[in-house]
């Protein structure tokens, strides 16, 4: 049984072409988070099968499907209806009823899905929000003692694995025909998009929530990839969804698929998007819930 689409008008301007026709590649393009996620989430943030989750930027419910079975409800917030749509047919393939799916945008928040919630997450969305602001209507919505999560893949100072033998994914001569057909500049929708220069750490630390804590689960080491993955991984994103192809990408297509078989004949390669980072921040608890603290 599917759950419910909302639309909520949104309060700030929002391009919605900036995923356009990226919604059908993306389960199939992007990389798995962490095995180790819904443990560590649920240690961390206390999770113990009831309360609610609001996943923002929920794209076609990657993490929503992933920790519903978590929560008693879970909503699942973001403003492309056609990654709803994808979430929607995820979770009921996997039985999920307890899903609600709300299009929307982060600054809608907290009209469009008001809390409270235990547990909030962005999963590799955050950035595409007025963090500050987003941040501090988050903080609200959730109960005292209640917990965000930012979660994304890094490699950064994160030791890379040997690899399970079979080519890894040429990211840097893909990016190249990239670069040929769209421009040297990041594109993003019907506009551009400028490198990060800042962490989400810092953000937070200068909101209610304060410091942050930064925990590093274990990727997939040994994680293979087919041709049309990784050209989906690709297709996916935001600098170089089908949209921003004069012809929908069917040349850029042609041209990855060529360069994949000149690496592998097999059509087989190893992904390493790094571990799996979780920021996890969390609201005040109540005076009772800090006393019960003190005294376990």
């Amino acid at each position: 049984m599917f759950g419910r689409v909302v639309r909520h008008a949104g309060r700030v301007a929002h391009d919605p072409t900036t995923y356009l026709g990226a919604a059908a590649h993306y389960r199939y393009g992007r990389p798995p988070y962490s095995p180790e996620l819904e443990m560590n989430l649920a240690r961390e943030a206390g999770l113990d099968g009831h309360g609610r989750l609001l996943d923002v930027g929920c794209g076609p419910g990657i993490l929503t499907v992933r920790l519903a079975a978590l929560f008693d409800e879970v909503v699942a917030l973001d403003p492309d209806g056609d990654m709803l749509a994808e979430g929607q047919r995820a979770a009921h393939d996997s039985g999920l009823t307890n899903i609600r799916w709300v299009q929307a945008t982060a600054e809608d928040l907290p009209a469009a899905a008001p809390g409270p919630y235990w547990l909030v997450t962005f999963g590799q969305s955050f950035h595409w929000t007025d963090e500050p602001r987003v941040a501090e209507a988050v903080y609200d919505m959730l109960e005292p003692g209640g917990c965000l999560a930012l979660i994304g893949h890094t490699t950064e100072g994160r030791p890379k694995p040997p690899g399970p033998g079979v080519p890894a994914i040429p990211h840097t001569e893909i990016q190249t025909l990239v670069a040929k057909h769209l421009g040297s500049t990041t594109r993003a929708g019907q506009g551009t998009r400028a490198p990060r220069t800042h962490r989400f750490q810092d953000v937070l630390a200068r909101t209610r929530f304060g410091v942050p804590r930064a925990l590093f689960l274990p990727g997939i080491p040994d994680l293979v990839r087919e041709t049309e993955s990784v050209l989906a991984g690709y297709f996916s994103t935001a600098f170089s969804a089908p949209h921003l192809y004069p012809d929908g990408g069917k040349r850029f297509a042609s041209e990855v698929r060529e360069l994949l078989a000149n690496h592998s004949p097999t059509g087989r390669f190893w992904d390493w998007p790094g571990d799996t980072e979780l920021v996890l921040a969390r609201r005040e608890p109540n005076i009772e819930q800090r006393d019960q603290s003190t005294v376990a």
